[in-house]
């Protein structure tokens, strides 16, 4: 069986939802994990806002315009009157329900209630379409299944139980629709899998059924070589390993969180990037088979800030690294590159919210410096040590730009390299021309 996730713009329109109908209803039973219909989690954040705010009439204002949202994609979507009919049913009881939290007492718990609607509500008008339609699809409520641990951490053996469980129940549907991104905690409340969302749904059931595989379907024909913002003539990688598109994550390739594709690595599951709007289109097969010596993208990380801690104290000093690492724990900032020398180190950041407090305790170590609009340029692929030229071809595509730091071995898979922000445009360009074509 293979597990299909739809984000939010697949979803985002009655025609849309027809697309992705077509799309999953192909004779073979599968389970469809779904996003929230577009622009809805950002009206639920805004709703909860008001609510924090006790502003209860901003509140009910956008629950309003929510409601004549749904209205208008109901009235396109079902041809039949009594489907029409369920699913406003459906929709008013959830947006009642928001209004019911419209009270004095708002807390983070309501917030998380409030925040799963939307997913609730975009897998339920999906299956009542299905329904319609003459496809036996089955809805499988991930509160029913999907649970975090004391650690906020998903519970893998209670994922698998509970599923299987609900599977059974419905052995003979054409298609179960789940839905991504909420859970409940360890303490039965309702909560979400906050990084990587839906994707991190999908890969999760997927590796609770042994899946044949997980299919992330988006707006985009799968991971490109290069930011296609930026440079001209970018095109698809067809093949990566999943160690690359982590490294591709998180540095820049907002397709695919880091880490919701661990749970198919782990459990040796492919994952492919498809393209809704192309349907057609091979897009990106992930999976733990490497090419081997194969440089496949390049991406880059905005609004880094650069630290240098220099010390004629470091040399041979044990010790100095622990006490610097340690301000940054202390301040729950974590650091993506370092690089050190005989008599100092060099950090980066992307979180400057306790910048000041951590530059200061640095100053009790050593001359501190700053870089702020700085960005990471990473090359992704097969960068063994012992893949001889790879290192030349990289530095010679930037021998026009000047690089703050750079940053190899702690992966085989990735060369990271600082630069200013204003030059982002020209050392992607340069990448592309020298590695690529």
């Amino acid at each position: 069986m293979k597990v299909l996730k739809f984000g939010g713009t697949s979803v985002g329109s009655a025609q849309r939802m027809r697309d992705v109908a077509r799309l999953i209803c192909d004779g073979n039973q599968k389970i469809v994990v779904l996003s929230a219909m577009s622009g809805t989690t950002n009206s639920l954040v805004e709703i909860s806002d008001y609510l924090y705010k006790k502003n209860h009439d901003g509140a009910n204002e956008v629950i309003n315009r929510l409601a004549e949202k749904y209205a208008g994609v109901i009235h396109e979507l079902y041809s039949t009157q009594e489907y029409k009919d369920k699913a406003n049913e459906l929709i008013t009881c959830y947006l009642d329900y928001i209004r019911s939290l419209v009270k004095d007492l708002f807390t983070l718990f309501e917030e998380r209630v409030i925040l799963a609607q939307g997913e609730l509500m975009s897998t339920g008008m999906m299956n009542l379409y299905m329904n319609e339609t003459g496809v036996k699809s089955v809805l499988l409520p991930a509160l029913d299944y999907m649970r975090t641990d004391k650690n906020s951490e998903p519970d893998p053996v209670y994922i698998k139980e509970k599923l299987t469980d609900l599977l059974e129940k419905n052995p003979d549907a054409d298609l179960y629709i789940t839905q991504g991104f909420i859970c409940r905690n360890a303490y039965g409340e309702i909560d979400n899998l906050q990084r990587g969302g839906s994707d991190y749904t999908a890969s999760l059931v997927g590796a609770a059924i042994q899946a044949g595989e997980v299919q992330i379907w988006t707006d985009i024909d799968g991971m490109h070589n290069n930011d296609p913002r930026v440079v001209d003539h970018t095109s698809p990688v067809r093949h990566l390993n999943f160690d690359e598109a982590a490294e591709l994550a998180y540095f820049g390739a907002k397709i695919l969180h880091p880490t919701c594709i661990l749970p198919a690595k782990l459990n040796n599951i492919p994952v492919r990037l498809l393209n809704t709007m192309q349907p057609d289109a091979p897009g990106t097969t992930i999976s733990n088979e490497m090419e081997k010596g194969k440089i496949k993208a390049v991406a880059a990380k905005d609004n880094i800030i650069s630290i240098k801690i220099k010390s004629g104290r470091m040399l041979l000093a044990t010790g100095f690294l622990r006490k610097v690492f340690e301000i940054f724990e202390t301040y729950h900032t974590p650091i993506d590159m370092v690089t050190t020398s005989e008599v100092g180190v060099s950090v980066t950041i992307d979180n400057p919210k306790h910048l000041d407090e951590i530059v200061n305790n640095l100053k009790k170590y050593g001359t501190v410096t700053v870089d702020k609009e700085m960005v990471i340029v990473c090359v992704v692929g097969d960068l063994e040590w012992d893949n001889i030229g790879f290192e030349a071809k990289i530095i010679s595509a930037l021998k026009d730009i000047p690089v703050r730091m750079i940053s190899y071995g702690g992966s085989n898979y990735n060369v990271s390299l600082l630069i200013k922000s204003s030059d982002k445009k020209r050392a992607l360009q340069a990448l592309s021309k020298h590695l690529f074509h």
